[in-house]
């Protein structure tokens, strides 16, 4: 399954809903791509292992903190957890733009 293109993310976090647009393009094994929203624009890069998708971001606001994003692709479908720091996990979902 192909997790090339456009994607609407949101993560739902304990600060509410957050969106993100992201731009994914795959080559073998890894991915690479854009993420914007609410914490700023991002280059991002992860790995893929079949239909999962894992990578992390870095954010500085609200507070410092690396995010660890782990999704599987379905279709025209999304769905996994983010890693949210001390915070714990928060579940994700997408949907192709």
């Amino acid at each position: 399954m192909s997790a090339d293109g456009a994607w609407k993310i949101t993560v739902n976090t304990p600060m509410g809903p957050q969106t993100i647009d992201a731009n994914i393009t795959t080559s073998g094994d890894t991915f690479a791509g854009t993420a914007q929203g609410p914490m700023g624009n991002q280059e991002i890069t992860g790995k893929v292992d079949g239909d999962t998708l894992t990578w992390s971001a870095n954010i500085t606001s609200p507070m410092p903190m690396t995010l660890d994003f782990t999704a599987k692709v379905d279709g025209d479908a999304m769905t996994g957890t983010v890693k949210l720091g001390m915070f714990g996990n928060a579940p994700l979902s997408g949907v192709r733009a």
